[in-house]
């Protein structure tokens, strides 16, 4: 009697494993992921403690209070005489159920602080105001922290009744600085200095 052979089960292929350009692109991948989050942990580094908005005869005020400081590298810089600006962004925004939501007030302000080498002081101005002189810097960061409020919509802006998302943050305000300083700033995570965005309901009586 013949008997048949059967051909042996072929042995399977062993897994390819990733090339070494693919593992290279997926360390990149990753390492720029990771820097990415390192960067946006560093860019929230303003807490807005306090922020609210009242009526009064001139309009309707924001009152607002940060917690930050300043790193070594912004320090050094101020000593060296470059002003450093604070812009704070506040929005106002009322929901509409038939159309797009209506914004109602957006707006921008910024303090500013400097150091004069000569004088050994600090100054702190907002928008162009008239400025401050203090002799040490914490003193000039009290300003910056809980700065004087703000009118930011007249009495006829907002309508009675009506519920307003208000959208507030503040952040170190590279743009402003002296062209020569603007390229290093955006490379420099010393400089990503700046708030998350807060939102809180505002409802005028």
């Amino acid at each position: 009697m013949n008997l048949t052979q059967s051909a042996p089960f072929p042995t399977p292929a062993p897994a390819r494993q990733p090339s070494r350009l693919l593992r290279a692109v997926l360390q990149w991948l990753l390492a720029l992921l990771l820097a990415c989050s390192t960067l946006a942990v560093q860019a929230a580094e303003i807490t807005i403690n306090q922020a609210s908005i009242e009526a009064s005869d001139e309009g309707y005020r924001l009152s607002v209070s940060y917690d930050f400081d300043l790193n070594r590298g912004l320090e050094d810089a101020l000593s060296r005489g470059v002003p450093l600006y604070f812009t704070t962004e506040v929005q106002l925004t009322r929901r509409r159920w038939y159309w797009f939501d209506e914004t109602s007030v957006s707006l921008t302000r910024t303090l500013r602080l400097s150091y004069n080498v000569l004088t050994r002081q600090y100054h702190t101005a907002i928008s162009g105001q008239l400025q401050q002189s203090f002799t040490n810097l914490e003193d000039a960061l009290t300003l910056i922290r809980r700065p004087p409020r703000w009118i930011v919509a007249d009495n006829n802006t907002l309508k009675s009744g009506e519920t307003y998302q208000v959208g507030l943050r503040m952040r170190l305000d590279v743009a402003q600085l002296p062209k020569p300083f603007q390229v290093n700033a955006l490379n420099n995570s010393d400089w990503r200095l700046s708030s998350d965005w807060i939102e809180f309901n505002y409802k005028p009586e």
